[in-house]
């Protein structure tokens, strides 16, 4: 894992969520961002960070980002750490 697949990886979530109300209205409850937050923030990263981190503190919906993605379910971990505040753990 490299920072632009990282990247990618962080877009493909941010899809998978806008891709379903529920999801994304949870996303948005729970952030406290708006569709314009999101689009007019300064570092695309922050936002991309904020996705995979709203993914990693909920296993059903990581599991089936990963199964729709056919991708393990460590590969958010492991993206996360790329972008803007991951701790600096190894995953």
């Amino acid at each position: 894992m490299n920072q632009e697949q990282s990247e990618i990886l962080g877009l493909q979530a941010l899809a998978y969520i806008a891709g379903d109300e529920k999801i994304l209205n949870w996303f948005m409850t729970e952030t406290g961002m708006s569709p314009e937050d999101i689009g007019n923030v300064k570092d695309p990263n922050e936002i991309l960070a904020g996705v995979l981190d709203f993914l990693l503190a909920h296993e059903e919906t990581l599991i089936e980002f990963c199964e729709q993605q056919t991708i393990p379910p460590t590969s958010p971990a492991r993206a996360r750490r790329f972008l803007p505040g991951a701790a600096m753990e190894d995953y």
